[in-house]
């Protein structure tokens, strides 16, 4: 019986040198695994691409090991994972298309048998379509990555931040408390999760109107809605900076593609009516928060004017029609749409 093989996908945009890092530990944790690693160089345009095949070609990796893949567009972190997959698929890996996808973060550095470890869990649960790592930084403090999905209720809670709230809505909070063993959750985070490739010739890639964020939780959520589980395995440890190619700890407003990001989960798979009310409670609970705040004399920590900013994209939405936009996802190979978009 032929070994199982894994494609790992490496998403780079203007991180060349962190990229071949990430590369490495790949390289490293696959070193008794059948497979290959292809780095997309997401439209960078500031000379990444070229390091990068130069980097792989001074680490010594041979092409059918790494390669390096230039996607000439920059859509996103689902698009240039696509791109990635795509390819992989296509070419194969052996002569066949590879059993399984990991993808990894330009930031993310497996260890220990992390990637291993997530292999080892599919192929010994056979009804669990995805596997996600748990991640820490680089201080070794864990970070959340295990979490359920957003809902009406999660909107209020996590936007209020009040513990009579929180205790209410208990069970609709969206980041769960860090595993200690392996355990379902709802979906987990993109940095470092493998998917059985079933799950994608069933369900089809990542959704390319998602620019960044929110489509890993919207994956996860077609998967279970289609029978596959995700699996937390505690054993896959990866490291994790976090935020590098996104900048998201320094934004000063909400950039219009996370709200419309937002905007488009909760449409896409929930309705807009749903939508709408997810929104007027993210603005309930929000504004709780910065009462709060202003009688504490206490920040908030949100980006500035970010309920404004929200409340104005909303009803934008709403006045353009966008409440109504089809989802852009395409399957392994590339002929068919999204049943029911």
């Amino acid at each position: 019986m032929d070994q199982k093989t894994i494609l790992t996908i490496i998403l780079n945009y203007k991180t060349a040198d962190m990229t071949l890092k990430a590369a490495a530990a790949a390289v490293a944790e696959m070193s008794d695994v059948q497979g290959k690693i292809l780095i997309v160089d997401n439209d960078s345009q500031d000379g990444s691409f070229e390091a990068l095949v130069a980097g792989v070609k001074d680490y010594g990796w041979s092409a059918d090991r790494v390669e390096v893949l230039q996607s000439g567009e920059n859509g996103g972190f689902g698009a240039g994972n696509n791109f990635g997959i795509r390819h992989g698929l296509r070419n194969g890996i052996g002569g066949r298309a590879p059993d399984y996808i990991y993808i990894q973060n330009s930031d993310a550095f497996p260890h220990d048998g992390a990637i291993a470890a997530l292999f080892d869990h599919l192929e010994t649960h056979p009804k669990t379509g995805m596997a996600g790592s748990y991640i820490h930084g680089p201080d070794g403090a864990p970070h959340l990555t295990a979490f359920r999905f957003p809902s009406v209720a999660s909107e209020l809670e996590g936007a209020a931040k009040f513990g009579p709230i929180s205790r209410l809505l208990k069970h609709a909070i969206v980041p769960l408390p860090i595993p200690e063993t392996t355990q379902q959750v709802d979906w987990a985070a993109g940095a470092s999760v493998m998917i059985r490739r079933e799950v994608l010739e069933e369900i089809g890639l990542f959704d390319e109107t998602f620019f960044l964020y929110f489509e890993e939780t919207d994956l996860c959520l077609r998967a279970q809605r289609a029978g596959w589980a995700l699996d937390y395995v505690r054993a896959s440890e990866v490291e994790h900076i976090g935020s590098v190619s996104t900048g998201m700890k320094t934004w000063e407003r909400i950039p219009t593609f996370w709200l419309d990001s937002r905007l488009h989960y909760f449409v896409s798979n929930h309705g807009a009516g749903y939508a709408a009310l997810a929104t007027f409670a993210h603005l309930m609970g929000g504004s709780i928060a910065q009462l709060r705040a202003l009688l504490q004399g206490k920040s908030t920590g949100q980006p500035k004017y970010f309920l404004i900013d929200m409340a104005n994209h909303a009803l934008k939405a709403v006045l353009t029609g966008k409440v109504r936009r089809p989802r852009n996802v395409i399957f392994p190979n590339g002929d068919r749409p999204l049943k029911g978009a």
